[in-house]
């Protein structure tokens, strides 16, 4: 593990890490028609109660938005005040909240994780350092390794996209007066229980918890997340925020998902990915003479593999109908790694039966990348 400062000119880009490359972009245009198990959004959703209710919102959109009821029904189902609740346009608006509203002077991303925390740090002009997570201790943190002068810390849990759930005793360990410490928490209604979790939390000095609910409930195209914070530090991202930033389908869409119905649902999928993931880890597992690996314990809707000739694999698999995440745009991994999200039994079997076939043509790939690259370059 080690800690490292960049400084680049492009501000979402560093040393060929492409921090505003996502998941979405592996199924986009040519890749449409692909097996999407590059992007971490539950299949299946949204469900048909959750749709019915969107809708239901639309006769409403002559009106202003109004995010008080919404608002209330997350701080209720956390058991926290309002004024420690802020509604966003996704998680990815707090990112750019906290990287506009607060003062920072030395700011800290834990990688690999999540680009976008940092992109839009950079994007606010802040000089960013970075403790990187290694593979050889199961990208797993050690508090000690983060400069004691940080004043912000941000870290992902469980994280995207190593699927590693960080203890909260861990965590809370960087909490410091003077430090904001921000835990990106998107993908942990997906975990069981939701152990571990921080959200809640108004005993740790400093503490920022972002939630999503585009994940779970299949609402990436309405964007809608939360905040949890103290209440001076929801006021000054409030600040931050244009007027009406929640739109009225969104804010529908936040109140459902919180009710005991949809915690119970979530809850359930919860156990089903759980249940999921361990067969792909088990079918995965079955490659490990040929050298593929699996980052872990793995504990998200997704898991991280690491195998040699990662690229070229990626594309074999998708001329097989599999769209797989690219893993080297993410800071402290490299072009051998791909994380692939977590599907039902079906769609994994054929996945398997694909990456077989991609592993079987790699000595013969090498030779026909070689070829292809010098009749590009010409003699």
């Amino acid at each position: 593990m080690r800690t490292h400062t960049e400084d680049h000119g492009v501000p979402w880009q560093d040393g060929g890490h492409d921090l505003r490359h996502h998941g979405d972009a592996e199924v986009r245009d040519d890749g449409s028609a692909l097996v999407d198990l590059a992007v971490n959004v539950r299949t299946g959703t949204p469900p048909p109660w959750l749709r019915e209710r969107i809708a239901g919102s639309l006769t409403s959109l002559a009106a202003y938005p109004d995010g008080r009821a919404a608002r209330a029904a997350v701080a209720a189902r956390h058991g926290l005040p309002v004024d420690r609740v802020l509604l966003t346009a996704g998680a990815a608006e707090a990112f750019v909240l906290l990287a506009r509203a607060l003062e920072v002077r030395r700011p800290v991303v834990v990688h690999p994780q999540f680009t976008e925390p940092e992109a839009a740090l950079r994007d606010a002009g802040h000089r960013v350092d970075r403790v990187l997570l290694r593979a050889r201790d199961g990208f797993r943190l050690d508090p000690a390794d983060v400069p004691e002068d940080a004043d912000l810390v941000v870290v992902g849990n469980p994280t995207n996209p190593t699927s590693v759930l960080h203890p909260a005793a861990v965590l809370t360990q960087l909490a410091r007066p003077g430090r904001t410490l921000v835990v990106d928490e998107a993908f942990m209604d997906a975990v069981p229980g939701e152990r571990e979790a921080l959200a809640g939390r108004t005993d740790v000095p400093g503490l920022v918890v972002l939630r999503s609910l585009t994940k779970t409930w299949g609402l990436a195209g309405l964007r809608i997340g939360y905040v949890l914070a103290s209440p001076e530090t929801i006021a000054a991202l409030e600040r931050a925020q244009p007027l009406w930033p929640v739109s009225t389908p969104a804010l529908t869409a936040a109140a459902a998902c919180v009710e005991p119905r949809a915690l119970a649902e979530a809850a359930h999928a919860a156990h089903r990915i759980a249940a999921d993931r361990a067969h792909l880890v088990a079918g995965l597992a079955a490659f490990a003479e040929r050298g593929v690996r699996v980052a872990g314990p793995a504990e998200g809707p997704f898991v991280l593999v690491r195998m040699e000739g990662a690229a070229r694999v990626r594309r074999r698999l998708r001329e097989r109908g599999y769209a797989v995440r690219r893993g080297d745009t993410f800071p402290g991994l490299g072009e051998d790694w791909v994380r692939v999200a977590v599907r039902g039994r079906d769609v994994v079997e054929g996945f398997l039966d694909a990456l077989g076939a991609a592993l079987d043509m790699e000595g013969v790939g090498d030779a026909g990348d070689t070829e292809e690259r010098e009749a590009a370059e010409g003699p």
